[in-house]
């Protein structure tokens, strides 16, 4: 019997498989009972995310520094895109969701501060980035602000950034909050 051999060209899907993952590919059918290969893939399949994201938040650093502030956006979403898979979302259905519940299970402390450290990093570059617009979007940085808050509540350049967009927003109240409680945790000679 010769064992056919296909070059991987993704972990998630097999194209010469049909577009079966790799452990579908392999045999690994869960209606078969080889459900244990679909977790393995799916345990790789979270690893690989958090790792393009981790690639795709170090693209949009460079570009920052670069000053290429709309590709630097670009890079930061799809690195936050990445990380959508790691976390089990409204709309998976059946064993989809069983499937990335034991592997989101799974993950290692390290993986799971990896995956919180980089959302909090893109969420963080993305305000600064978008301040740098010609035409600010507010809203939008008053949102990834609060969503860096929400995981540090002490994230100074956040507290500080949420001001700024509570104050155009015309929320001086919230503005003036935010600014107060920026200055309060100011580190001594941080730059914005």
């Amino acid at each position: 019997m010769e064992a056919k051999q296909h070059s991987i060209k993704s972990l998630k899907s097999y194209p010469e498989a049909g577009g079966r993952s790799l452990a579908a590919a392999a045999g690994g059918d869960v209606d078969t009972g080889g459900g244990g290969y679909r977790v393995v893939t799916a345990e790789m399949e979270m690893e690989t995310k958090i790792q393009k994201a981790i690639d795709f938040k170090l693209e949009g650093h460079r570009c920052y520094k670069e000053k290429k502030f709309r590709e630097a956006i670009g890079k930061y979403h799809r690195a936050l895109l990445q990380l959508k898979g790691v976390h089990v979302v409204d709309g998976t259905t059946g064993s989809e969701v069983s499937l990335l519940n034991q592997a989101a299970a799974k993950l290692t402390e390290e993986q799971r501060k990896a995956v919180e450290s980089t959302e909090i990093e893109c969420y963080d570059s993305l305000t600064a980035c978008l301040l740098q617009s010609e035409l600010v979007n507010y809203e939008r940085v008053k949102e990834y602000c609060l969503k860096v808050l929400g995981h540090q509540q002490d994230h100074f350049k956040a507290m500080y950034r949420a001001g700024i967009a509570f104050y155009h927003l015309g929320d001086y109240e919230c503005a003036l909050r935010y600014l107060r409680d920026a200055k309060c945790r100011e580190p001594t000679g941080v730059l914005l």
